[in-house]
């Protein structure tokens, strides 16, 4: 799995000229005071508040963005989620559509609202691996993005903006291999269940994908797996929450 993005260079190094500074005032510069110093200062300066300094802070600091965008950041193969940058169509504003998530991660690790920094271990998406090899290794030939959506206070639920009466169906072809992105700009949980096939989760790691049948998206969040249309026929593809699912519906067709 690829790990969080490394922190980049600090500007004080040693040898770089200030920034804004033409660099050849910087060669040019007489340096002779500098070598004339008393370095005995430096030697007796105080460092006591340095070592005192408290780094807790920086230990304390959330790198659980870091962390959830570890799928992100590999390579785009199979296992490590959607690359493309999330967009939102014109279907997704008006009065049934009350927020939109502009930067959705992936919050794999994230255990979930009422369970995080209780004192007790919660396995999360980030730690599930399957037993086996991964089913079907093939790269996704095309990528699906499909945003859950509603308005909370009026209970209007979607998908892309659009309810299941007003909806196309999805079309798969039997045996492509596609990868399926979903972005969850409501501030509740999604349970996604497609029926016929299985919702193989990227957690980043390309070998042992393992396979659900329904994948919970949190608030805010995005995740993406992979779904190999080996079952012709339609196929009801929702949110499993019972009062979502007159919205949050589509069918799948697989010919």
């Amino acid at each position: 799995m690829a790990h969080g993005a490394g922190h980049g260079a600090h500007a004080g190094h040693a040898g770089a000229a200030p920034q804004g500074m033409n660099h050849s005032q910087h060669k040019g510069m007489d340096h002779s005071q500098h070598k004339g110093m008393d370095h005995g200062q430096h030697k007796g300066m105080d460092h006591s508040q340095h070592k005192g300094m408290d780094h807790g802070q920086h230990k304390k600091m959330d790198h659980g963005q870091h962390q959830a965008d570890r799928p992100r950041m590999g390579s785009g193969h199979a296992g490590y989620g959607s690359k493309r940058p999330v967009t939102h169509g014109k279907t997704e504003v008006g009065p049934h559509v009350d927020m939109r998530a502009d930067a959705p991660q992936y919050r794999l690790d994230d255990p979930g609202v009422g369970l995080r920094n209780n004192g007790r271990q919660v396995l999360t998406y980030a730690d599930i691996r399957n037993l086996y090899t991964t089913y079907d290794p093939r790269e996704p030939g095309r990528e699906i993005e499909l945003h859950l959506t509603g308005n909370m206070s009026r209970y209007m639920w979607s998908m892309n903006g659009i309810k299941f009466a007003d909806a196309e169906p999805l079309e798969l072809k039997f045996g492509e291999r596609v990868r399926i992105t979903l972005v969850n700009d409501t501030m509740m949980n999604h349970p996604i269940h497609l029926h016929g096939m299985w919702s193989d989760m990227e957690t980043g790691d390309s070998e042992r994908i393992p396979r659900k049948h329904t994948v919970t998206v949190q608030p805010g969040a995005m995740i993406s797996y992979l779904v190999t249309a080996d079952a012709r026929g339609g196929w009801a593809y929702h949110c499993h929450l019972l009062y979502h699912m007159p919205g949050m519906f589509r069918k799948v067709v697989v010919s």
